[in-house]
């Protein structure tokens, strides 16, 4: 059994002691998912004003717009399996050894000192291919997927060649029967990322670490957890290399 305000309080005691070292890791995690969502902004004279001026352009340029904004998912794509995946499980590895009380920033690296970086690029791709397939069924079931493999990148961390299949199986056995408590968690934190965004959207950057060392915390929690209910071995989260 775990609770919110413990999670939150162990946190907050990490930071206490390594704040701009976590924002560093918060920002690189943040990177490597893609970043943060833009505002909705423009009202309706800014519409009607973007319409006009879509309609004035030269229907020869269309196809050219459209190779530039393919060339840019592209390269988003690319970024996102060849460098956020390795990245994001970095920054969620400093997390868990700051928690444990021994991180450097060097942590957030670790993926690519490792000759694990092949097998983290393709368990996470994977993670994202399920999570896809779940959500173009109905959109509940795969906010349901996205709880139940939300351990995927920490357990990458602790033992990166755990392989796929393993990794998403581990992830759904430690999330069961906790979706719902981790949604709550989640939306505990609701309330500092509105006050964020009353400094145009740059205070959400500061929740971040609390958010993220809460998430670590919670991790070593399910870990624990897991290792008590025998589902995994010791072994598994704890290899002999693991740094």
């Amino acid at each position: 059994m775990w609770y919110r305000f413990e999670l939150k309080n162990r946190a907050k005691l990490v930071l206490s002691s390594s704040y701009w070292k976590a924002f560093v890791a918060s920002m690189v995690i943040l990177l490597a998912c893609g970043g943060g969502g833009g505002s909705s902004g423009g009202g309706g004279n800014s519409s009607i004003q973007f319409r006009k001026e879509a309609s004035s352009l030269d229907p020869s340029l269309l196809p050219w717009i459209g190779f530039i904004i393919f060339g840019l998912v592209l390269f988003a794509l690319a970024f996102r399996v060849l460098l956020g995946y390795a990245l994001e499980v970095g920054g969620r590895h400093y997390f868990i050894r700051s928690a444990e009380g021994n991180a450097t920033l060097s942590h957030i690296g670790r993926v690519f000192q490792t000759k694990a970086y092949g097998a983290v690029v393709l368990t996470m791709l994977w993670r994202s291919v399920l999570l896809v397939m779940w959500t173009l069924l109905f959109i509940i079931p795969g906010i349901i997927k996205a709880y139940a493999y939300r351990m995927v990148p920490y357990i990458l961390a602790d033992n990166p060649n755990i392989g796929i299949n393993r990794a998403i199986e581990l992830s759904s056995d430690m999330t069961r029967g906790e979706k719902f408590n981790i949604f709550v968690l989640d939306l505990s934190f609701l309330g500092w990322y509105l006050l964020g965004t009353l400094a145009f959207l740059i205070g959400t950057l500061f929740v971040k670490p609390y958010d993220d060392a809460t998430n670590a915390e919670l991790y070593l929690v399910m870990r624990q957890k897991a290792l008590q209910q025998g589902l995994c071995s010791y072994e598994e989260l704890y290899p002999a290399n693991r740094t």
